[in-house]
């Protein structure tokens, strides 16, 4: 025997087993909360023309399986994505090959899930205008837990595996794919990352090691970055000196001190906000406090506006850009956009409203209660301007430039007036909240109105809507439907990006 044949045996005896233990999936009897599945199977397709069928129903009799075939596709891996009719099915599939004998034409079995979110009587994304781009997108929208293709159909919904939590009677929030082909959201106070199949992949610690508290009370914004770590907006727990804020002061003390009943009457609970970094392993590895920020700036005279004197600064989200190391913070009661260093913290620029004695509050004329700050490809700013400070306006999307040298002040570049679709304009919408906005490859804007009127939409650069969608929910009493509010509204911009997020693989696109 040759050296060559000894080394080809060796290699047989390491290389077949991987063939035979290649997992099967879905797998048998599998319950899946999406449409849109990727199977893969065993045996090679090298240099044959495999392929994948899927019949609607339970079948263990080939002859049936053959007569109530739904879906074929050609196979070029071990793996291939396809999608089945419905929700609430059962199916069965195979592979076949030119040469396949009885085994390698195995009958498999899976279900897919049905619950109110997916079904079309009781909740839906209306599309109001097709898309003329991004036709191969799919959308999540948090009010109604579901992600949609283009054409609003259902593709994929939020599994109740958590076991902790009755999900659909808490509020979720920021669901989106991570740069590592996972899925990143809050319901209530508690953060996720999950696979496409809803196993939990990891959840926020929340001991309250940076808030003083019991907890750390997260909120609005949770974001997996691109190293694999985690960042949250979080509230520490404050307390604020009442008598000192009627003298002009702004002076806080932890809320973990032992006050003494006649001290408690002398402070009020403040609401302000924390940014928290966790690693995989809930290590803080960064975190900061608007508390550090706060003696010695404006606010003062925003305390003054209120009577007794208050102070919630509702900071509901940031934007971490990794390569220039500064965090962008945005905090909704005033106003404003932070621009922090990282990881020292310091505050190297403070954007928007400016308050002072006798001023009436107006957004310094860029924006007002604001969501949704982010960093666009080129450095500028842009955000959903809320627009509430003035009555009866529509929100807006602002893109705002940057000063090149020290703080400065933004410049606007452009900005989209949003707008309500017939017959819902015969409604009096306002918009206190959600809303969110993200830049896409080719620079238009994905944006979803949130508040009453939870609209979603793609616009390009020259004001052309290039799709847009309503999230719906049927009142029964009512019988007529309404508009589902939802915070934010997230996309996947291609079919790769989908396939990247089933095999929970890293997306290469930054989303």
């Amino acid at each position: 025997m040759n050296i060559t044949s000894v080394v080809w045996k060796l290699l047989l005896v390491f290389l077949l087993p991987l063939n035979v233990v290649a997992q099967v999936l879905p797998v048998e009897g599998g319950k899946l909360n999406y449409r849109i599945i990727g199977f893969s199977f065993q045996g090679s397709v090298a240099g044959t023309q495999c392929r994948l069928e899927i019949a609607e129903g339970h079948y263990n009799n080939v002859d049936s399986f053959r007569k109530n075939i739904v879906v074929t596709r050609k196979c070029e891996k071990n793996r291939v994505v396809a999608e089945v009719p419905l929700f609430g099915k059962e199916y069965t599939w195979r592979v076949t090959y030119p040469d396949a004998n009885t085994a390698q034409e195995a009958l498999h079995h899976f279900t897919t899930l049905q619950v109110p979110n997916v079904d079309t009587a009781h909740m839906r994304l209306r599309v109001l205008q097709q898309a003329k781009k991004y036709k191969d997108a799919y959308v999540f929208v948090d009010g109604n837990r579901v992600l949609y293709d283009m054409k609003g159909n259902a593709v994929w919904f939020l599994p109740d595996n958590f076991g902790e939590f009755e999900h659909m009677k808490k509020e979720l929030r920021d669901m989106k794919v991570s740069p590592q082909g996972t899925i990143t959201f809050l319901i209530g106070a508690s953060i996720y990352d999950m696979d496409y199949n809803g196993n939990v992949l990891w959840k926020g610690p929340d001991r309250g090691m940076v808030s003083g508290g019991a907890f750390e009370g997260y909120h609005h914004e949770m974001t997996r970055l691109p190293n694999g770590h985690y960042m949250v907006l979080g509230e520490e727990n404050s307390l604020l000196d009442v008598n000192e804020a009627k003298n002009g002061k702004l002076v806080l003390k932890s809320g973990r001190e032992n006050l003494s009943d006649s001290a408690k009457k002398n402070f009020i609970k403040a609401g302000i906000g924390t940014v928290i970094e966790y690693d995989s392993k809930n290590n803080i590895v960064w975190s900061w406090k608007a508390s550090s920020w706060l003696p010695g700036s404006d606010l003062i005279y925003y305390i003054e506006k209120t009577s007794p004197p208050a102070l919630s600064l509702h900071e509901n989200s940031f934007f971490f850009d990794s390569k220039e190391k500064v965090v962008y913070l945005g905090i909704r009661n005033l106003s404003r956009i932070l621009k922090i260093k990282y990881p020292e913290g310091t505050v190297l620029a403070s954007y928007g409203e400016t308050y002072k004695p006798g001023v009436p509050e107006d957004g310094n004329g860029l924006f007002c209660r604001q969501h949704c700050c982010r960093e666009s490809a080129n450095g500028d700013l842009y955000l959903f301007d809320n627009h509430y400070c003035t009555a009866h306006t529509m929100p807006k999307l602002i893109v705002m430039e940057q000063p090149k040298d020290g703080p400065g002040t933004l410049k606007e570049k452009w900005e989209y007036t949003c707008t309500i679709d017939s017959p819902a304009a015969k409604m009096d919408y306002s918009f206190p909240m959600g809303g969110g906005v993200m830049e896409l490859p080719d620079h238009s804007f994905f944006s979803c109105m949130g508040s009453t009127y939870s609209k979603v939409f793609i616009v390009n650069r020259d004001k052309e809507i290039l799709w847009s969608a309503l999230p719906e929910v049927w009142n029964e009493r009512a019988k007529a439907w309404g508009v589902n509010y939802s915070y934010r509204a997230s996309i996947l911009t291609t079919r790769a990006d989908l396939e990247h997020l089933i095999w929970g693989e890293k997306i290469n696109e930054v989303l």
